[in-house]
């Protein structure tokens, strides 16, 4: 795949470059495969970052992430906006626009975004807005304009993509439960791999799941959440297993390629691919995970043009 471009910047210190040589994985996904969670950066002197970010990225083009998708062998994408770009799309837009229909995303917007903002961002491909509620990558989120925004988007059929970490779930839980939309949870609630699966944690989100059917979640980022990586990952399967079996028509796969605020190693996104069959161990689980569940989700009208 291309090779990183250096802009004059100063990116956030200790931060992991994206890998520059993944492997070619050895699990082939099935045809149609989407990558369902991904995001693209800058270029920084196109698309600036927001004044507000956290952290600084690495550049990672729209152009990087369709080679790192035809080199795993997927076929689409969903790009998520991250928070190093605030709620100015214009980068997740760009990315949508070169796409060829290939992609469609998930934006950040504030209360003040207008009815025609939406439309344009639908017109691209946004199917979903996303909300980060982990306190050491943003500022703390006024509730009542996440329930504002999302009664706003009900009607054009996007979800809420909600950004947690676990020890945060029992101070949100009500809260998502009650939002009118179908509501995607990112990397299964970031659980604490160290404690059972089994224990009160992960039990909760697992609760939050059974009991609210229009909950989904993904299965990605073992590599944020192993404590016994790099590549590997073994510690996590045990949390993504669970989750694919019990909600097996409502989970998603991501790369969450280009990494971001990695600082331990940079994830090999075709060991990333690999993990896939020890989560998903059959081909029917395989083909929901990467194929159904997205395409019902981010691409309706094809799965019903074929159903018909």
């Amino acid at each position: 795949m291309p090779s990183q471009e250096k802009i004059g910047f100063e990116k956030t210190k200790g931060w992991i470059d994206w890998h520059s040589n993944p492997s070619k994985p050895i699990f082939k996904p099935p045809p149609g495969a989407v990558d369902a969670h991904c995001h693209v950066f800058g270029p920084g002197d196109v698309f600036p970052y927001a004044p507000e970010r956290k952290y600084t990225p690495c550049d990672a083009s729209k152009d990087q992430l369709f080679a790192l998708r035809d080199f795993l062998g997927f076929s689409r994408n969903v790009i998520v906006q991250a928070t190093c770009h605030g709620a100015d799309n214009r980068a997740l837009v760009d990315a949508l626009n070169a796409s060829k229909g290939k992609a469609r995303g998930v934006a950040t917007v504030k209360r003040s975004v207008t009815d025609a903002e939406l439309k344009a961002l639908d017109a691209a491909g946004v199917r979903g807005v996303r909300f980060n509620f982990v306190k050491r990558l943003v500022d703390v989120l006024d509730k009542g304009e996440v329930a504002e925004i999302a009664q706003r988007i009900r009607p054009m059929g996007w979800h809420v993509v909600i950004y947690f970490e676990a020890q945060e779930l029992p101070e949100h839980y009500d809260f998502f439960a009650s939002l009118p939309t179908d509501v995607v949870v990112d990397h299964m609630g970031r659980p604490d791999v160290t404690r059972p699966v089994d224990g009160p944690e992960f039990g909760l989100f697992l609760k939050l799941m059974r009991e609210h059917p229009n909950f989904w979640s993904k299965v990605s980022c073992p590599e944020r959440l192993s404590k016994t990586g790099p590549d590997a990952y073994e510690d996590v399967i045990p949390f993504a297993k669970r989750v694919v079996e019990l909600f097996p028509d409502r989970v998603l796969w991501g790369t969450d390629w280009p990494h971001p605020n990695m600082t331990t190693h940079a994830p090999d996104d075709g060991k990333l691919v690999d993990f896939i069959p020890k989560m998903a161990a059959t081909n029917e689980l395989q083909r929901k995970l990467l194929v159904d569940n997205p395409m019902r989700l981010y691409w309706p009208e094809e799965t019903q043009r074929r159903q018909a």
